[in-house]
């Protein structure tokens, strides 16, 4: 047992290791995990894989393949096994055959005639997802510097191709999507062979872009390649460049519209005033308000008549004779003249009857020190103290003669 603690923290050492060969007597147990046999004409080594990575495993007998895993020891069974997380075919036919079987799946589940969502025109961040070469990035960054200079993009760099490269792809993209800028993301990668672009045809990045949160664009190879992820994304370019040009907006065509716009919305302006302008002098004021006068004295009539039918009695007819004595027909003008005469000549006939008015006029008010008025000599006695008030202010006096000696 300790020897086999020593094989086993030796073997972790090595990492992950990727072998190519034929597989042979693949066999797939009740619990779902999967062993064959890795062999060529030297060797030969155990494999198997568990049922949580079998999308991406493709085991068929005699088929050539490779296997990308790390190196684990068995104590049960005391040999050492390669623990697999990718199997994929090496060869044209083998790779067809997987992809087809691929897209069989995909289509039965809908995802390849899903509907696409619409890529923004202007989206706040653009994620792009490439490998380390230079050529595929300076390739957008210079579209972007022709359209739109300094347009934002975040650069995700991953493995593209070769083992390891789907699980690094998916983690990439998920990265770009959770970002909250990002609002579409760019797959992009150089040309290859059908077994280099493998991992974009792979079924569990398949439905990472189909389950994407931003929509996706799909710019992998040159024109003639078609990985399925082409078949999922919400939309295909041939190129990165193409795909640059598509979701990257044109400034000055962006500008054009926008003066474009401004220019219409001025004319309508500028239209709609000419109109009202025009309307407006056609309009004759004084027959208008006479039109709508005789509009509202209609409409009361109809109520009188309404409210006389419902409630009859000579408080309503009275109501229904004072609405019809109205005279809608008179301008408006002249009403409020009549109006404006009517308060000026009650306010003369009130001042008149004012007491100021009286006293501005000579005469003075006599009160007692009780505030009453003294309106006879009766009322008061010699020796009592008056006040008089005057046009301009009040008079304190005393009673000489009063009472019954100024009555005598």
């Amino acid at each position: 047992m300790r020897l086999a603690g020593e094989i086993a923290r030796s073997l972790a050492d090595i990492g992950r290791v990727a072998v190519e060969g034929e597989v042979y007597r693949p066999q797939t147990y009740r619990a779902g995990r999967t062993y064959f046999t890795l062999r060529d004409r030297a060797a030969q080594m155990p494999v198997s894989f568990p049922a949580r990575v079998a999308r991406r495993c493709r085991a068929v007998d005699g088929e050539r393949v490779l296997v990308v895993g790390a190196l684990v020891w068995g104590n049960d069974r005391g040999q050492l096994v390669l623990e697999a997380e990718e199997v994929v075919p090496i060869g044209e036919g083998a790779v067809a055959a997987m992809i087809a079987e691929t897209r069989a799946r995909l289509a039965v589940e809908g995802l390849l005639d899903r509907p696409r969502r619409r890529v923004p025109r202007l989206p706040r961040v653009i994620g792009v997802l490439c490998g380390s070469e230079a050529a595929v990035r300076k390739d957008i960054e210079s579209v972007v510097a022709a359209r739109f200079p300094g347009y934002p993009l975040d650069v995700e760099e991953t493995t593209v191709s070769g083992p390891g490269a789907v699980l690094s792809i998916i983690e990439a993209l998920r990265r770009l999507a959770n970002r909250p800028d990002v609002e579409v993301v760019v797959l992009a990668r150089g040309g290859g062979d059908a077994t280099s672009l493998l991992p974009w045809s792979d079924e569990e990045l398949c439905r990472a872009v189909a389950s994407c949160r931003v929509p996706v664009v799909s710019a992998i190879g040159h024109e003639p390649d078609r990985p399925l992820c082409d078949e999922v994304a919400d939309l295909r370019c041939g190129t990165p460049s193409i795909a640059a040009h598509a979701v990257v907006p044109d400034r000055h065509q962006l500008e054009a519209e926008l003066a474009g716009l401004m220019a219409a919305a001025a004319r309508s302006v500028d239209r709609r005033g000419e109109i009202g302008g025009e309307r407006l002098a056609r309009a004759g004021v004084s027959g208008a308000l006479s039109t709508g006068l005789q509009r509202a004295s209609s409409r009361l009539r109809h109520a009188a008549d309404r409210l006389a039918w419902a409630h009859p009695g000579p408080t309503v007819q009275s109501c229904r004779r004072r609405l019809e004595g109205c005279d809608w027909r008179r301008p408006m003008a002249a009403q409020v003249q009549s109006s404006r005469g009517r308060v000026e000549s009650l306010g003369r006939h009130a001042r008149s009857l004012s007491p100021q008015h009286v006293i501005e006029r000579g005469f003075a008010v006599v009160r007692r020190l009780d505030g009453m008025v003294v309106r006879g000599p009766e009322e008061v006695g010699p020796g009592d103290l008056v006040e008089l008030t005057v046009a301009r202010g009040r008079i304190s006096a005393r009673v000489e003669d009063g009472g019954d000696e100024a009555r005598r």
